[in-house]
């Protein structure tokens, strides 16, 4: 591995029964991947994500719910020295990790992430990617399913996430920001489900989205926002 930088993969899930096992799959098949520890911190009332997890190497844990509480968990018992936080839903390009470790050599970065894909056909997916990843780079915020890395003890220093019951993933990267840190995007793309487009509607979904984050950067607490963001 580039540096021998060490990587934790901490997963937060919701009844993700159905998919958590191909994702842990999809990141073992990757170069460097069987060397990784893999933390899946499941935020369900009786564990069933974590229940159903063949892969007897993988860390399962339980946390109350919400993916900021989740993630630090899994931060808390990890010993890589960069963490990368993934959806269950979000797989990453066949280099993806030997991007993460080259990138992290870079003592001049804090944290990173990826373009984002949607695993969706037509045009519009299309365009959302774009707007995602021009408005990503030029902000220096990506968001959760960018799959986000980030050096641990740096995490750590910062508090690690705030327990947010949305903008977890912004209020991070923006608190890293005002610290003088800085984010890189590293080459290729993480791809993530459709699922929620395809369930609400691609216009709908994107507006609403859109709007959400427009409210927040004006000041309206997520606590707030939530009660527009489906559960």
């Amino acid at each position: 591995m580039p540096g021998d930088v060490t990587i934790s993969i901490v997963i937060p899930v919701l009844n993700e029964q159905i998919l958590i096992n191909e994702a842990i799959e999809c990141i073992r098949g990757l170069p460097l991947g069987k060397a990784l520890e893999i933390i899946v911190v499941d935020g369900g009332n009786q564990a069933e994500t974590v229940s159903a997890i063949r892969d007897e190497d993988v860390e399962r844990l339980s946390s109350k719910r919400g993916r900021g509480a989740q993630m630090n968990r899994g931060a808390a018992v990890a010993h890589g020295e960069v963490l990368l936080f993934m959806h269950a839903d979000t797989r990453l390009p066949s280099d993806g990790l030997r991007s993460i470790a080259s990138s992290m050599d870079d003592a001049r970065f804090s944290a990173g992430a990826f373009d984002l894909e949607i695993a969706g056909k037509g045009m519009a997916y299309r365009i959302i990617e774009k707007v995602a990843s021009f408005r990503s780079r030029l902000t220096g915020i990506p968001y959760g399913d960018q799959a986000i890395f980030v050096r641990r003890d740096y995490f750590l220093g910062l508090g690690g996430y705030k327990e947010l019951p949305i903008m977890e993933d912004v209020d991070l990267m923006r608190r890293i920001k005002r610290d003088g840190g800085k984010v890189c995007f590293v080459s290729g793309k993480a791809r993530t489900s459709a699922r929620r487009w395809e369930k609400e509607g691609v216009i709908r979904c994107t507006f609403r989205n859109w709007t959400i984050m427009l409210l927040y950067l004006l000041g309206v607490t997520p606590q707030r926002l939530v009660r527009w963001y489906p559960s």
